[in-house]
């Protein structure tokens, strides 16, 4: 059995391919690659039986990543994350069968180790030395340290405000880390001269075909954990939007396999904040593109994206589920932050807040039934935003003090 099934790059916009056997970037007409496998051959010789015996990472798929020599594999154990039912927080939403896929359970605490893994891995196989890319934190620190697993040199800028805790991942790991003060934008741009003047492999967000591989697994791992039932509704806190990609990537790459039904799809759901939601916007709008958002902020620094080059495909992935774009308060996201803390006992990020107080609007608004099967993506650790909690009405006591 093969170890990969890849067969070729190809692009979303204008149908032209590419061989994975070198480094590729974007495509001439400027779209992100996706890559292609010989699916017919998969199912010829990938059951669902196989993944009883296997490894409990995110390498269980093989044969559906792009990686063509085991010997290549960059991993920390990545992937198969919890899929935790979350009974109190569903019975206080009206919702019987709410369900959270936690990402902060994974090396460098974030759901980006899955694109990391996967696009080193490959990186590593096309003889790739050194890398760059702009980065809100997250990513910039999981790349960094698989990076350093790998032999590369990273090269990342982020913006002055990132989480303190992501620059220290990127610092600790050897990576030259830069600063800029202004935007995950701003810091592209500059990424962008580098790439240019130095011929450094560019790792920015989907401007390597690999990182959504990596992401796509969540989507194979939450059907594989369902039994292979379709959810109602799969809930997405999308910036770049590579994950919301990547799952939709995931299911349409399992209906082909005939893992599950042809029937149906879950109904995708793009979460932003109302600081930076042009995803929402062009949604909205019924448009297939979105428009750079000005003066964008958010506390869930994860998903302040202005202008994410993969807009198009995200929204695809919402028109084809019959899906939508809903944008929250600053107000909703920390409120729901909190709740599932107290609820369900889980620190989440800001980021998968955001997705539990977009179910709860849905669910009010009917727009998700009761009982329906609801998946939201917890994408990191809340202990990487501390700055995000409120802890001005703890108490400060002298020594022998009672509290009571």
């Amino acid at each position: 059995m093969s170890y990969s099934y890849i067969s070729h790059l190809d692009c979303p916009k204008c149908g032209e391919t590419y061989s994975d056997q070198e480094v590729q970037q974007l495509c001439e007409c400027g779209s992100p690659l996706l890559v292609r496998y010989r699916l017919d051959e998969v199912k010829s010789q990938f059951k669902k039986e196989h993944l009883l015996t296997r490894e409990n990472s995110l390498w269980r798929y093989h044969e559906v990543l792009p990686v063509r020599d085991d010997k290549n594999r960059m991993s920390l154990g990545e992937g198969m994350t919890p899929l935790v039912k979350m009974n109190a927080l569903g019975e206080k939403m009206d919702l019987s069968h709410l369900y959270m896929k936690d990402e902060g359970i994974i090396p460098t605490g974030s759901f980006k180790t899955r694109g990391a893994s996967v696009g080193i891995s490959k990186a590593k196989e096309l003889g790739v030395e050194r890398l760059a890319m702009p980065t809100n934190g997250n990513a910039g620190a999981a790349w960094a340290l698989y990076a350093a697993r790998a032999g590369m040199k990273a090269t990342i800028v982020m913006p002055l405000d990132a989480p303190n805790i992501t620059r220290k991942e990127v610092a600790i790991s050897g990576a030259d880390l830069h600063l800029v003060n202004g935007l995950i934008s701003d810091a592209g741009k500059i990424v962008g001269k580098v790439v240019k003047d130095q011929g450094i492999y560019d790792a920015s967000t989907l401007k390597e075909p690999y990182r959504i591989e990596g992401k796509k697994t969540m989507g194979y791992e939450m059907l594989e954990q369902l039994n292979w039932k379709i959810p109602d509704v799969i809930l997405y806190p999308t910036g770049g939007g590579v994950g919301l990609i990547g799952i939709y990537k995931a299911l349409l790459e399992l209906r082909e396999l005939g893992w599950i039904s042809a029937e149906k799809f879950p109904r995708l759901v793009a979460v932003q904040a109302e600081g930076c939601a042009p995803i929402v916007k062009a949604w909205e709008e019924g448009k297939s593109e979105s428009a750079f958002w000005e003066n964008s902020k958010t506390s869930a620094f994860g998903i302040n994206v202005p202008k994410a080059i993969g807009d198009f495909l995200v929204l695809e992935g919402l028109y084809k589920t019959e899906g939508c774009a809903v944008a929250v308060s600053e107000a909703e996201i920390s409120r729901a932050q909190k709740e599932v803390a107290e609820s369900e006992g889980n620190f989440i990020c800001p980021e998968g807040a955001a997705t539990f107080a977009t179910a709860e609007m849905l669910r009010r608004q009917d727009w998700i039934k009761a009982e329906e099967k609801v998946v939201c993506l917890n994408t990191g650790q809340g202990v990487k935003y501390p700055e995000s909690v409120d802890m001005e009405d703890v108490s400060v006591l002298e020594p022998g003090e009672e509290i009571f």
